[in-house]
């Protein structure tokens, strides 16, 4: 059994990968580590013969020489079969998104986008190239924001993703309210085991390549967990569910992922899980996206922003459970092919500060998770829009939490931090003199995946 092996290899009973103090693993839905940004970064398994179908390292997971594909369980982790499916529909698709959230889009751009997203097949052609990008787009930040350290690929999503299915679970046609909360609950707790088994895997993989930093820009929030419950509800029940009951049973769903969620980061101690926030524009202390809600020493969970001037209209938020704020409007990231595309999503802010994450290891790779937790929440751009938004009040500072990194080597941790709030003045840049003007409308950004597939 995999987890097994990663146990024993975690104890130092089996070989293992070499320490690298800033490996940084993209678990998403597929990585180019052909890209002309990333493959400088690639992460290799040195424990690993490339091409000899053998397992060298003997940790279960054979040739795994850039990651793994956990989706379609090989080594393959990005299929290039999609590569070509970039038009320039949605290019422009995606550019005045982005315009619209800054106010600056013109009246025949909005009128273009909302007829476009009218169309069956477009959509349809948008989400499955969302999917192919989506995991370079995400790697290409983080590679960005740390000079050194090296991009580990972990495909969780499949490229075209589908609604999972009952195991087990067989269709019945019944009234009595207690056998119906009794089946919906099982069936959405198989659901969530499911998930969170294969998440747990993943967790092991991580750390048993010594990964010090893992991005999660992937998740299930109440919106996600509507239409999953909608669905069980259907299959199970042969009936449409009452809207109260929906609601009720979304909420339970989100709840036993994240109850179940805790085995995900125990699997990986010393790794500092970066998870999106969100993109349903809701309070994740009232309404819950896993695994962002999951709390730990090791998890950062990340809003994003309209550069450093607000909040960005699609991001989740929550005053107690979502940590820090990144900018997340029309990044402009890698793209499979040696592509370039902008953008927007807390997909995008979560790896800014994954990026930030390694390059402070790069600098100290003595630091514990916890304690470069402590350096980029305790060195933000403190913003009076987020001081009732995340828990941290700010946007992550670059500079600041690499000063802090340096000053680790000779101080405490605490004065380190300190130092570098009198030293390093807040970020500035050209859009943070500019006040947006929203054109935004909700529906346009591409929800997280969840990661779920039959």
């Amino acid at each position: 059994m995999k987890v097994q092996l990663y146990s024993l290899i975690m104890m130092g009973l089996l070989s293992q990968a070499p320490v690298q103090a800033s490996t940084i693993a993209i678990i998403d839905s597929g990585t180019d580590m052909k890209h002309e940004t990333i493959a400088p970064k690639a992460w290799i398994n040195t424990g690993e013969i490339d091409g000899n179908n053998r397992d060298e390292d003997r940790n279960g997971y054979q040739d795994d020489i850039h990651g793994w594909n956990f989706a379609e369980s090989n080594n393959q982790v990005i299929d290039y079969k999609y590569l070509g499916t970039l038009n320039d529909d949605i290019k422009k698709f995606f550019d005045i998104q982005a315009k619209m959230m800054r106010g600056t889009a013109s009246t025949e751009e909005v009128k273009w986008l909302q007829e476009k997203v009218k169309e069956e097949e477009f959509i349809k052609s948008l989400s499955i190239y969302g999917n192919f990008m989506h995991g370079t787009h995400v790697a290409g930040i983080s590679a960005q924001k740390s000079q050194d350290a090296k991009i580990m690929a972990v495909k969780l999503i499949p490229t075209e993703v589908k609604l999972p299915f009952m195991l087990g679970l067989e269709s019945q046609n019944v009234d009595d309210k207690g056998w119906i909360e009794t089946l919906v609950k099982k069936g959405i707790d198989l659901l969530a085991n499911q998930q969170m088994t294969q998440l747990e895997e993943i967790s092991f993989y991580v750390a048993g390549h010594k990964a010090r930093v893992a991005n999660g820009s992937f998740g299930t929030g109440y919106p996600q967990a509507k239409m999953i419950v909608e669905t069980v509800y259907k299959q199970i029940l042969r009936k449409e569910p009452d809207p109260v009951e929906v609601k009720k049973y979304a909420k339970y769903f989100i709840n036993s992922l994240i109850k179940s969620g805790g085995k995900i980061i125990e699997a990986a101690p010393n790794t500092l899980f970066v998870y999106a926030a969100g993109n349903d524009g809701l309070n994740n202390d009232e309404y819950g996206t896993s695994p962002a809600n999951i709390k730990g020493d090791n998890v950062l969970s990340v809003a994003a922003t309209m550069g450093l001037t607000s909040l960005a209209p699609f991001s989740n938020y929550g005053k107690k459970l979502v940590d820090v704020a990144a900018p997340g409007v029309g990044i402009l990231s890698a793209a499979p092919g040696d592509e370039y595309i902008r953008v927007s999503g807390t997909s995008q802010a979560a790896p800014f500060v994954a990026g930030v994450a390694g390059r402070v290891l790069d600098i100290n790779p003595e630091l514990s998770s916890l304690e470069v937790k402590k350096i980029i929440m305790g060195t933000v751009d403190k913003k009076d829009f987020l001081s009732e938004t995340v828990t941290t009040g700010g946007i992550v500072n670059v500079d600041r939490a690499v000063r802090a990194a340096i000053l680790t080597q000779s101080i405490s941790l605490k004065d380190a931090i300190s130092r570098s709030l009198n030293e390093v003045q807040d970020t500035r840049d050209a859009e943070s003199v500019v006040p947006f003007k929203t054109q935004y409308q909700k529906g346009l950004i591409l929800p997280l995946s969840s990661g779920f597939k039959l």
